[in-house]
């Protein structure tokens, strides 16, 4: 199978230099596995039930191998994380170990330390669409934020409505892209959303008890809410109302924590600059999915679908985008979060780099009005940001649509650029 080439390949490079061990972890299906490998001169997979047998009655048997050496689904043995720790206290040498899973633990009590020093975690996602080689590259985020000139005319008429839609729904998921054509690449993504509720194959005595159709209709409120900041109340209203199920919000937190720890979820903070006037920060998470193919299984939604609901289509876009925009931002050493305040304006996207930077970001499906609305947006935020708060006037106003549109700055330098055109 061809190997794409993904944005944490340079960080795994860098681990591989500077830790003892790398943790990687992600939804099942995203390419950790295929990416490890790629560095790994050994491996141990504990994905078959007499391996996991094995290891969990000699855990040190899974460290055997020659150096940097794989261990996958570390977690279906968790005494491996402190065998792993064990032995770069007694002899420490970067690049030990590679360290991949599919779900968090959710009881870590047997884990007794946290690996700082030693076992570097990160996070993989699955693909953005310049790995997937569907974004032409053309822009690139990190030259907006050097403020470096971008002068050209892009009329991007190749890329429609309905390519938009299809990649929604097919997701960032590797293995789609070895189907010959859409249908199969959709078809992909539905058994691999069918798969992730067999909790039983993860030897998890927490994920075991959850019931699947639970967490099938918490992902399916999740996916009527996405790209919104909904309370959690809400989400739970949401399910009792329909009658798919009856929880109380106890056992409703504990299913989303499981949702979280298995890599399907993945809402986005609010950011919180200082503001000196009586607006207040609204501090809700945005609701987000790890990849929004998940989402429109969850709701059975076609490309054809997406298309003729463009009101909803533009939530399921944001989350593509977010997915998109979290990969690029995380090459450049950063990180995305939402604004909104009690005076009703709020920005899709605050793109913030560890030094202090940021970029804000709107994010519009297309069309004239969409973009007229984000515009005002863009600049009403800019100026209450350089009226009332400490924070520097951000480096870019960018506005991040699907298609329909070409890349141009428009006179007050605000970048429109389609999503399939960036890079990080």
């Amino acid at each position: 199978m061809k190997y794409y080439s993904r944005y944490i390949d340079n960080q795994i490079k860098k681990l591989l230099r500077t830790s003892g061990a790398i943790l990687l972890k992600g939804p099942k299906f995203c390419g950790k596995t295929t990416t490890a490998l790629n560095y790994a001169k050994s491996n141990i997979r504990l994905n078959v039930k007499n391996t996991i047998e094995m290891v969990k009655a000699n855990p040190s048997i899974a460290l055997k191998g020659e150096k940097p050496h794989l261990i996958d689904e570390w977690q279906t043995v968790k005494d491996i994380f402190n065998q792993v720790k064990a032995d770069l206290d007694l002899n420490y040498e970067f690049g030990k170990y590679i360290l991949t899973g599919s779900a968090t633990p959710t009881d870590t009590k047997d884990i007794f330390h946290t690996g700082a020093g030693r076992i570097t975690s990160l996070e993989m996602r699955p693909m953005s669409l310049f790995e997937s080689l569907d974004s032409k590259g053309l822009i690139s985020l990190n030259d907006l934020f050097l403020n470096k000139p971008i002068d050209f005319y892009e009329p991007n008429n190749d890329f429609t409505l309905f390519d938009l839609a299809y990649l929604t729904v097919r997701g960032g998921w590797p293995l789609t892209l070895k189907a010959t054509n859409k249908e199969d690449a959709i078809q992909i993504t539905r058994n691999y959303y069918k798969e992730i509720f067999n909790l039983t194959s993860l030897e998890n005595e927490e994920y075991n008890r959850k019931n699947p159709d639970i967490l099938r209709s918490i992902v399916k409120s999740y996916a009527r809410n996405i790209s919104t900041q909904v309370n959690k109340q809400t989400i739970l209203d949401d399910l009792t109302k329909s009658g798919e199920i009856n929880i109380s919000r106890i056992t409703f937190d504990e299913y989303l924590n499981v949702l979280k720890n298995l890599f399907i979820i993945k809402d986005i903070e609010s950011w919180n600059p200082t503001i000196r006037s009586k607006t207040s920060i609204r501090s809700t998470p945005t609701r987000h999915f790890n990849d929004v193919s998940i989402a429109c299984a969850a709701l059975n939604l076609s490309p054809f679908d997406l298309i003729n609901d463009l009101n909803t289509f533009g939530y399921f876009f944001k989350d593509l985008a977010i997915r998109d925009l979290s990969i690029y931002m995380n090459e450049l050493n950063g990180e995305v979060k939402h604004y909104r305040d009690n005076a009703g304006l709020e920005c899709d996207a605050i793109l913030k780099l560890n030094d202090g930077r940021y970029g804000l970001c709107e994010i519009k499906i297309g069309g004239e009005n969409g973009i007229k609305q984000a515009k005002k947006t863009l600049l009403l935020l800019k100026n209450k940001l350089i009226e009332k708060s400490e924070e520097k006037a951000p480096s870019f106003l960018m506005i991040l649509v699907g298609s329909g549109s070409p890349y141009y700055i428009n006179k007050e330098g605000i970048y429109v650029i389609p999503i399939n055109l960036l890079k990080a």
